[in-house]
C-alpha cells in the first residue's frame, strides 16, 4: 500500500530471474491485469534486452499476456516478416508455463520470490502508507541491488586468499566495484520524517540486515533422500490430491496421457476424472473432463499391469 496525496493505492511486485545466472529484476505493477503485466515485461526487456523463453505459473495475467501477444503477431499480414521473426526469435517470446497445481516446478523463481517477499512484506506492513509511488520504485531497485550482490559460489568463501566471490551484479554491470549506500546515519526515526529519500534508505538498511541473515541460513547444505520410483503409465488408476475436495471424498481418475521429460522420467500427466461424468445416481452424464496434473499430486491406486 502506498499513499498519493490523500489516496491509498495498492501496488504489486513483479520479479524476473535469470535461469542461468540467478540475477533478479524487480518491477512494480499497478494492478494484476494483463495490460499491467505487459507494461512490466516491456520495461524489463527494454532495460535488460530480449529473452528467448519466459517461464511462469499459469496465472490469469500471464495466460492473457501470452494470448494477446500471440494474437498481435498473427495480425501481421506479411508472411515473410512473420516467418523471419519466428526464425530469429526476435520480438517474440516462447512462453512455457508450469502444469496447473505444480508450484514446485517453478522452484527457481519461487525461492527468489519467497526470500524477497518475506522481508518486504514485514517491512512494508510495519511502515504502512509511508511511501509514495516514486519511493516504492526506488526501494524496489535498492532491494534488487542487494539481492544481486549475493555470492553465487560459496566454496572459497572461507579462504582469505581466494578471489572476490562472483555475483550476478558482475554480469549485469560488468563492474567489480560494489554499490555503496548513501552517506548518513539512518535510524528508525527516519521512517517518519518528511524527507522520503531518508525513509527509503532506512528501509533499505533494514532489508539488507534481515535478508542477509535469512540468506546465510539458506547456504547450509541439505541432503535429500530419494529413491527411483515407477513412472505412471496410460490407464493407471490414481487418486487426485486436492485441498478443495470435500471431506471423505476420494477423487478417482484414470491416466489418459503421459508427458516424459528429456531424461525419460514422467513428471506430469493428463488424467480423466471419473466423477465428472456421473450424476447423483451414478449414471454417466456429459463428456469426460481432462486435467493436467504433476505426479506429486497423484497417488497410484491400480497399476495397468494389475487391473485384476
Amino acid at each position: 500500500m502506498i499513499k498519493e496525496g490523500r489516496k491509498e493505492l495498492k501496488r504489486y511486485g513483479v520479479l524476473f530471474t535469470c535461469m542461468s545466472s540467478r540475477a533478479v529484476h524487480v518491477e512494480t505493477a499497478s494492478s494484476l491485469e494483463t495490460d499491467s503485466f505487459i507494461h512490466a515485461l516491456r520495461r524489463f526487456l527494454c532495460r535488460r534486452g530480449p529473452v528467448r523463453q519466459l517461464r511462469s505459473d499459469q496465472g490469469t495475467n500471464f495466460i492473457g499476456a501470452r494470448r494477446e501477444l500471440k494474437e498481435a503477431l498473427e495480425e501481421m499480414n506479411h508472411d515473410r516478416i512473420r516467418s523471419e521473426l519466428l526464425k530469429q526469435e526476435c520480438d517474440w517470446i516462447n512462453f512455457k508455463m508450469n502444469t496447473p497445481g505444480a508450484s514446485h516446478m517453478g522452484g527457481v523463481w519461487e525461492r527468489q520470490i519467497r526470500s524477497v517477499r518475506a522481508v518486504l512484506s514485514s517491512l512494508l506492513s510495519s511502515n504502512p502508507t509511508r511511501l509514495d509511488d516514486e519511493s516504492l520504485r526506488t526501494f524496489m531497485c535498492e532491494a534488487e541491488s542487494i539481492i544481486n550482490s549475493r555470492p553465487l559460489t560459496v566454496d572459497q568463501l572461507t579462504d582469505p586468499d581466494s578471489p572476490e566471490p562472483f555475483t550476478p551484479n558482475h554480469l549485469l554491470t560488468m563492474k567489480s566495484k560494489i554499490l555503496l549506500p548513501l552517506p548518513g546515519n539512518f535510524q528508525s526515526a527516519d521512517a517518519y520524517v518528511r524527507k522520503r529519500w531518508r525513509r527509503v534508505q532506512y528501509l533499505t538498511n533494514e532489508f539488507w540486515s534481515r535478508w542477509r541473515k535469512e540468506f546465510l541460513l539458506s547456504l547450509q547444505e541439505r541432503q535429500k533422500w530419494s529413491r527411483p520410483r515407477r513412472n505412471l503409465n496410460v490407464d493407471d488408476i490414481v487418486i487426485v490430491k486436492d485441498v478443495n475436495t470435500p471431506r471423505n471424498a476420494w477423487q478417482l481418475a484414470r491416466v489418459s496421457a503421459v508427458y516424459p521429460s528429456d531424461d525419460g522420467q514422467v513428471r506430469k500427466v493428463q488424467v480423466a476424472l471419473a466423477d465428472s461424468c456421473l450424476d447423483s445416481k451414478g449414471r454417466r452424464t456429459g463428456p469426460m473432463r481432462y486435467l493436467e496434473r504433476p505426479i506429486q499430486k497423484l497417488v497410484l491406486l491400480v497399476p495397468t499391469d494389475n487391473k485384476d
